[in-house]
């Protein structure tokens, strides 16, 4: 193995300044504009090898840390070069005087040593007194030709009485200071700083300092996101990320005066175990961010979907155990931001038991006067309350009885008390307690389902047990999803952060916070039977994600296996291996399949078989789909989930009508005919004979209504073409309505029309009158909170059908141009997928394609399904982030199903080949020509 490269071979300094010095023979100026040239083409070769030679190196020995050193010390050399040429070139002074003095000092991150090849070069021209021509030249040489490397650059120029007075009032000021590094030039002016910041500006003001950058931490993490568990993280500002660290040693060096972190172990901070955590968490962020950068040449922090599957390539990743080496390597992100939230614990810790942390809920008046001793809870002699949080009251409370580190948690929810850094740290130090008797321990299985089912806050509890790595051993098949991530763009967190967002959501639903947003599943909750299974399957959904098996059926044996460890009957084990194995069924419904159609609501019914578990699924539906990410769950997919509740509870409850077809049919022309007030008996008449039975049976009465008047009015008006709009906020949605001439490709060109307007359809209902007209209802996404600004947005999209449909807009053009501008992401490999069905409807075949989204797919899919000579009855589009799933319902032009397996295999053949659009066309273009 070939040994690490020394520092200085990177850069040969002297080398560097020769033939910058050779460019001023004689003494000439080295501020012409041509040698100015040579010297920045000259700085810009050796930039850019040294820099190729650092990204190779961190290739061949994956070191982050060791990268951002090298780079610093690259920067270092070239800062040193460019000072030297500068005075003794450029701006030479034979006899300077004593305020012709500078210190070019690092100050920031580059101040300890560390740069990403994207960061900022952070730099203080340090002066004695005040500036002078001479300085002031220099400083601005420095800066141009710095900038003209492509650097970015932060600097100041100040004395060192400024240093100091805008370091006591400037909190920025004052830790760019702290971590100040001497560069060149006057090292006694540096000294002085040194000196004065220390005396002058850090003594004494320890616990503001470390007040203000924890403030300053909780509001970064707010911006971020709130969570360390967001699957496109950022890698420097997020929660766990490489500013936490810095954080850390900011206020490490400020309070305890250290110049290196390892100096943490000597004053009882860290353990070394600890510390040398601290350094894998480091060294791990570090080769995350700068392969980041060098793949992007920016600064980029975001680790976004596309970034992550080339980082892991970098960093040596593969497949293994149903894991993608993607999913592997964020998994290992999460986990280091796991250790270091764990480390900011125990620094915290630290810093309270030095009296520099403020201790929340404490009356500082009583404590003037009185020390307060903690206060014994009554029952528990393990346990006692310090300033209102819970601690323990030995340090061998667990080891005595294991049974207290679940007893720890439960108590913290009966009491609603906050937790005491210092004990958990002690939970986290004690793990090793956590073993197989523990797990199958009944009183400890008993306090864990208490916790897990409180009616307090579950989800902040069972947070802080996953935190501390209690919940991962307890439960070891939560302990395989904790940190683990879906390489996807639908699901926003890691599995077990997913998981316990779910138990907060269903929290909310029985505390009744969501009556608006969610009336069904509120309704619900208090009738649920046994709500302790719903919490359970909850809990357990997700759990078997990361295998070669489906997960929902790996979720349910581990349900059978661990509900009774629980203490569930073997019925109450059933049901919650039930939902587990069932708990995407009711969201694939409702979003793909024709809720109108019968055969769809007779399949679910005898999926889900009890009143009480289609009570259960709704409300585990509900509660699973807002724990996936903000803005999943919409008004849209609340209707679509009601609906097939209320389609399915009458086929369980045994009341479902047996009266025919032909008799719901004439049911509910008579109904529409009572309600068309101001309508002559003729009109009536003649218009119920307008519309096939289909129309009849799946369209609603308040729709009928709606329609029959907006078709009274166009055939008044003599119109052929016309459309409606209505925004309906509670679904999220906006309903275009259109009435045309019927032709085949009517869908197709509405669809593209859509994806011009950039309008996204969840649905579409098509229908065809008697008289030769097709009246296509679509839903699209809701953009706008206001009702007026959504109508009018669905005017200007209602106003570019009737256009495209009157032939004003060419529509392949504007649609390719739309898929240019928004390419689809490369970062997702899906396959394509298409399933012609005959048995999901008693009336249709149901064609499901699936694959990457697009936009102008649903264009391009109608514009198949026509060219097949199929007429589409039904369309439900739904897209979980980067997968699309288009469903239609379809006849062939004699309204027949297609039952010619020759057929079916064409138009899986044409819908592939549509799915990927003009990408697959031009392929075989130039495979045709090769």
């Amino acid at each position: 193995m070939a040994a690490t490269p020394r520092m200085e071979d990177l850069i040969d300094s002297n080398a560097l300044r020769h033939r910058l010095s050779a460019l001023c023979p004689d003494g000439a100026d080295g501020g012409q504009p041509a040698i100015r040239s040579k010297v920045l083409q000259i700085l810009k070769e050796v930039r850019n090898e040294t820099r190729a030679r650092v990204e190779q190196l961190l290739l061949e020995d994956r070191q982050g840390s060791l990268c951002a050193a090298r780079l610093s010390h690259v920067q270092d050399e070239m800062i040193r070069v460019i000072y030297d040429f500068a005075v003794a070139h450029v701006y030479p002074v034979k006899n300077p005087s004593s305020a012709e003095r500078m210190a070019v000092t690092a100050v920031g991150g580059y101040g300890r040593s560390t740069l990403a090849p994207g960061s900022d070069i952070d730099l203080l021209f340090l002066l004695p007194y005040k500036q002078t021509p001479w300085g002031e030249s220099v400083v601005e040489y420095i800066l141009y030709m710095l900038w003209d490397l492509g650097l970015k650059v932060g600097h100041a120029t100040r004395n060192v009485e400024e240093c100091v007075r805008l370091s006591r009032s400037d909190l920025t000021i004052r830790t760019a200071i702290l971590e100040a590094r001497f560069l060149w030039g006057e090292q006694a002016l540096f000294d002085d700083l040194a000196h004065r910041f220390d005396t002058e500006v850090v003594q004494g003001t320890g616990a503001e300092y470390i007040a203000a950058k924890l403030q300053e931490r909780d509001e970064r993490h707010r911006r971020q996101g709130g969570s360390r568990y967001l699957v496109e993280p950022n890698i420097k500002e997020g929660k766990g990320g490489l500013r936490d660290l810095q954080t850390l040693y900011w206020i490490a060096k400020y309070f305890y005066r250290v110049k290196d972190p390892a100096d943490l172990v000597g004053k009882g901070v860290f353990s070394r175990e600890e510390y040398r955590r601290f350094l894998r968490c480091e060294e791990f962020l570090w080769a995350v961010r700068c392969h980041m950068h060098f793949v992007t040449g920016r600064p980029e922090e975001r680790l976004s979907f596309d970034l992550q599957r080339e980082i892991a390539g970098r960093l040596g990743y593969a497949d293994r155990q149903g894991l993608r080496s993607v999913e592997r390597f964020m998994k290992h992100y999460f986990l280091v931001a796991k250790d270091v939230g764990d480390l900011t614990l125990i620094f915290c810790a630290a810093l309270e038991e030095q009296h520099v942390k403020h201790r929340p809920v404490l009356n500082r008046i009583i404590n003037r006067f009185t020390k307060r001793r903690p206060k014994p809870l009554a029952g528990s002699r393990a346990f006692v309350v310090d300033n209102d949080r819970l601690t323990v009251a030995s340090d061998d409370v667990f080891e005595r009885d294991p049974v207290d580190l679940i007893r720890f948690f439960h108590v913290a929810d009966k009491h609603r008390v906050d937790f005491h850094p210092d004990a958990l740290k002690l939970v986290t130090r004690s793990l090793k307690l956590i073993d197989a008797e523990l797990r199958e321990n009944k009183e400890a299985n008993s306090l864990f389902l208490d916790i897990l089912c409180s009616k307090h806050e579950p989800d902040t509890i069972l947070r802080k047990m996953n935190e501390t790595g209690v919940l991962g051993r307890f439960v070891p098949e939560f302990g395989k999803v904790v940190a683990m991530m879906q390489f996807n763009m639908y699901h926003h967190y890691t599995v077990d952060e997913h998981l316990i967002r779910s138990i907060r959501e269903l929290s909310g639903i029985e505390k009744g916070q969501f009556p608006n947003e969610l009336p069904l599943a509120t309704s619900l909750m208090p009738g649920v039977q046994n709500r302790r299974l719903l919490y359970v399957a909850l809990f357990l959904h997700d759990i078997g994600k990361g295998r070669v098996e489906d997960h929902s059926i790996v979720g349910a044996k581990i349900a059978r296996k661990l509900c009774p460890r629980l203490g569930f009957s073997a019925a109450e084990t059933d049901t919650i291996a039930w939902l587990v194995e069932q708990h995407l069924t009711m969201s694939m419904v409702a979003q793909g399949r024709d809720l109108n159609d019968r055969k769809t609501i007779r399949d679910f019914a005898e999926t889900v078989q009890s009143p009480e578990r289609l009570k259960l699924l709704l409300i585990l539906t509900v509660a699973d789909i807002r724990a996936v990410g903000p803005g999943v769950f919409n008004g849209w997919k609340g209707q679509l989930l009601r609906t097939l509740y209320y389609e399915t509870e009458p086929y369980l409850a045994g009341g479902h009508s047996q009266i025919t077809r032909d008799q719901r049919v004439k049911a509910a022309q008579n109904e529409l005919m009572a309600s068309l007030a101001g309508w002559s008996d003729k009109d009536k008449k003649a218009y119920v004979e307008r519309h096939y039975a289909p129309y009849w049976l799946r369209v609603d009465l308040p729709r009928k209504v709606e329609q029959a008047e907006f078709i009274r009015e166009a055939t008044k008006a003599g119109k052929k073409l016309a459309t409606r709009v209505t925004p309906r906020a509670f679904e999220g949605v906006t309903e275009i309505t259109v009435l045309a001439d019927d032709h085949p490709r009517l869908l197709s060109t509405i669809a593209g029309a859509c994806a011009v307007a950039g309008a996204n359809i969840v649905d579409a209902q098509i229908y065809t009158t008697t008289d030769g007209l097709a009246l296509d209802t679509i839903f699209v996404s809701r953009e706008f909170p206001d009702d007026g600004d959504e109508q009018r947005r669905g005017n200007r999209i209602s106003a570019l059908i009737e256009r495209t449909l009157a032939g004003e807009e060419r529509l392949p053009e504007q649609i390719e141009r739309k898929a240019l501008a928004k390419p689809r992401l490369k970062a997702f490999e899906l396959p394509t997928d298409v399933i012609v069905n005959n048995s999901w409807s008693d009336r249709f075949t149901v064609i499901e394609v699936s694959g990457l989204d697009r936009p102008g797919l649903l264009y391009d899919l109608t514009r198949a399904i026509s060219d097949l000579s199929l007429n589409i009855a039904s369309a439900h589009v739904a897209t979980f982030g980067e997968r699309a799933v288009d469903v239609f319902y379809v006849t062939d032009l004699t309204g027949h199903k297609l039952d010619n397996k020759a057929r079916e295999r064409t138009i899986r053949e044409r819908l592939v080949k549509a799915f990927h659009g003009v990408r697959a066309e031009a392929k075989d273009a130039k495979r045709g020509a090769a």
